[in-house]
């Protein structure tokens, strides 16, 4: 094997009372990742997205990530990715994971699969670094090990797989930039006691629904007192697209990462597009240029297109 393209997919994090533990990978969008082996040692990077990105691999979330694997392994060769982004940079849908994520699958496939799951995090955890400052494994972790996932410790590291339910997302994308660092200087530090207790109860609740794949209650667990009721202020329209959702007949969402990207369940794709004809025609009366998603939740992450 010389040559693997991969898909690898957006995902939602936080997911509601879900706060920087809960995330979820979706079918769409992706993005097409293509490694093969060259004879020249290191990493070379092909951009064939609509967006700019680093062609500095050091500088690259994709080349930090294979750089890592050819520093793990060894390797005598080296590496060249050609990107094919779908996923914007910034989107709140995890366009660095997707990068991130898909270069490690992508690598260790090449390698003839070397990696554990938690290994093949560890790795790209290494290209979230670059994106936010920080090792995270919100996004990076429904990309590797698909569908839902819960983060139950980073130090030492702990995901639990949790079922998939059987539910439609709609994704709305307002074409406004929110930067994780300005999203984070809204929280407060602390949390209120009283807040923090009903958090755990709708945590618990959310979690138990996808354990009894329960629409019903993974809607109504879906409240955030922790960070929603702050970052809410920078989205234009958030109240105006939620009070719209659920005349949709929506289910329940929120904020997806750290924005600006907003999303919702459904029972039924008919009635996800009614919440996306909904969402969209909160941004067309903004004048906030836009686009959305109908998609599921992605059960295997990242997935092997074709080899040769």
């Amino acid at each position: 094997m010389e040559q693997v393209t991969v898909s690898a997919p957006g995902s939602v994090s936080n997911l509601g009372s879900g706060f920087d533990v809960l995330g979820f990978a979706l079918e769409e969008p992706c993005d097409a990742l293509t490694l093969r082996f060259t004879d020249t040692p290191g990493v070379r990077l092909v951009n064939e997205s609509p967006y700019p990105l680093p062609d500095n691999p050091e500088q690259n979330v994709s080349g930090v990530v294979l750089l890592a694997v050819l520093q793990k392994t060894g390797a005598g060769r080296g590496f060249e990715l050609t990107v094919r982004k779908r996923i914007k940079p910034g989107s709140g849908i995890g366009s660095s994971a997707a990068s991130a994520a898909g270069a490690a699958v992508a690598a260790a496939t090449l390698l003839g699969s070397p990696f554990s799951k938690l290994e093949l995090l560890d790795l790209a955890m290494e290209g979230e670094v670059i994106a936010s400052g920080a090792r995270h494994a919100d996004n990076v972790a429904p990309c590797i090990y698909g569908g839902v996932t819960l983060i139950r410790s980073l130090n030492p590291v702990d995901i639990i797989a949790l079922p998939s339910a059987d539910l439609h997302v709609t994704i709305v994308h307002p074409q406004i930039e929110i930067k994780t660092s300005d999203a984070r200087a809204v929280l407060r530090p602390d949390v209120p006691l009283k807040e923090a207790i009903r958090q755990w109860g709708n945590l618990g609740a959310l979690v138990a629904g996808f354990y009894r794949n329960d629409p019903e209650l993974i809607g109504r667990s879906m409240e955030d007192v922790v960070a929603e009721p702050y970052r809410k202020a920078l989205i234009p329209g958030f109240d105006a697209v939620r009070a719209a959702c659920v005349k949709a007949g929506a289910l329940g969402g929120g904020i997806s990462g750290s924005g600006p990207s907003l999303f919702q369940f459904s029972r039924t794709k008919e009635t996800a597009q009614q919440v996306a004809d909904a969402m969209s025609h909160v941004y067309q009366d903004l004048g906030i240029a836009h686009y959305t998603y109908v998609t599921r939740i992605n059960p295997d992450g990242v997935r092997v297109l074709e080899t040769s």
